[in-house]
């Protein structure tokens, strides 16, 4: 004899301690939450729920024979207004589905199914959305008529995403130090999706300062708001997600390919941190003039030529801020393609 089984969707949020200072809050306290027979789906989670769906009720007063089995389905549209999925350094996201299950006369128990949101920001709403309502439906599609309803909002992300991300047109850039011009820096476009290729080109023909060596990482910058940072002037945190390093004295072109994990969260903004992406860029240059080797046309003994054992160089760096969004779910989803089975002992 089950009495009852419900499930509900809620968003987790973490803050770290040594980064994070959260508002003081009241010691608000639930007569209900110290009862085993309510449904709590954050109960016993680390942090605050900063979003829940209102629990469905998948069955009551059930009862099953030995051996027999019953099966029932679930859907809930997650809220718009939620934030996506989010592992960093000083604050964590996490989606879970939550399965309540009772028998009688004995306690609640949950199962929690993690799962990832990608938020997709800045996506207009839809100008006329009673058209749906006066448009005219075929009775008999009328399921068919309710998935393709539910598929609308998808579609217009996907449309957006590849509109914004498909604009292509060089984006030339001159790098330079304090003794003068190194390279021009060629990159195509500044917004991609989770899963492509950044690809950019480097001339040093052009360049009056010899470049020894360069690097190129992706990195991630998770900056919490002023208002709620624990030290003031504190600095973000920076995760590298990939890097290109090359050796290139004496080369006139160099590119790099720099892809962009499926599994990484796009930039958002909320009130309490912000997540951007960037290019870093490092470059070890020398203070005088290298010329390369010479090798005669008519020479018939092989030439050897061996590096300087010693170089007086200078470093500098570069940052080039870039838009990260989301890609299809159905792609983000390769990451891990399995089927999980989660099961609940009552």
């Amino acid at each position: 004899m089950l009495a009852w089984a419900s499930a509900q969707i809620h968003c987790q949020f973490h803050a770290s301690e040594n980064r994070v200072a959260l508002p003081a809050q009241g010691n608000k306290q639930d007569v209900q939450a110290e009862s085993e027979t309510v449904l709590i789906p954050s109960r016993g989670e680390r942090g605050q729920c900063v979003l829940d769906t209102p629990p469905k009720i998948l069955f009551c007063d059930l009862r099953l024979d030995p051996g027999e089995s019953k099966t029932y389905s679930y859907s809930e549209v997650v809220p718009i207004d939620g934030p996506p999925s989010f592992r960093g350094q000083a604050v964590k996201y996490v989606y879970k589905l939550t399965i309540g299950c009772q028998r009688v006369n004995s306690p609640i128990k949950l199962l929690r199914v993690p799962f990832r949101v990608l938020v997709l920001q800045g996506m207009p709403e839809p100008p006329f959305p009673q058209d749906e309502e006066v448009c005219p439906s075929n009775p008999f599609l009328e399921e068919e008529e309710v998935s393709r309803r539910d598929s609308r909002p998808l579609e217009r992300a996907l449309d957006m995403l590849m509109v914004t991300t498909s604009r292509r047109y060089p984006h030339m850039f001159n790098i330079t130090n304090m003794r003068g011009k190194v390279a021009k820096f060629c990159i195509f476009k500044t917004v991609y999706r989770l899963g492509e290729d950044i690809i950019g080109t480097f001339n040093f023909s052009e360049g009056d300062i010899p470049c020894l060596q360069y690097s190129v990482s992706l990195q991630s910058e998770e900056e919490i708001q002023q208002q709620y940072q624990r030290r003031p002037g504190q600095t973000p945190s920076v995760t590298g997600h990939g890097r290109h390093l090359e050796s290139c004295l004496h080369t006139a072109f160099s590119h790099f390919s720099l892809p962009i994990p499926l599994n990484v969260t796009p930039g958002f903004s909320r009130d309490i941190v912000t997540l951007r992406w960037r290019l870093h860029f490092e470059f070890v240059t020398a203070r005088e003039p290298m010329e390369p080797p010479t090798v005669l046309q008519n020479q018939s003994e092989v030439t050897v030529w061996a590096g300087a054992e010693h170089v007086d160089v200078d470093t500098f760096s570069w940052n080039l801020p870039i838009k990260v969004l989301p890609t299809n779910p159905a792609l983000a989803s390769y990451v891990s393609q399995f089927t999980g089975t989660n099961t609940i002992t009552i």
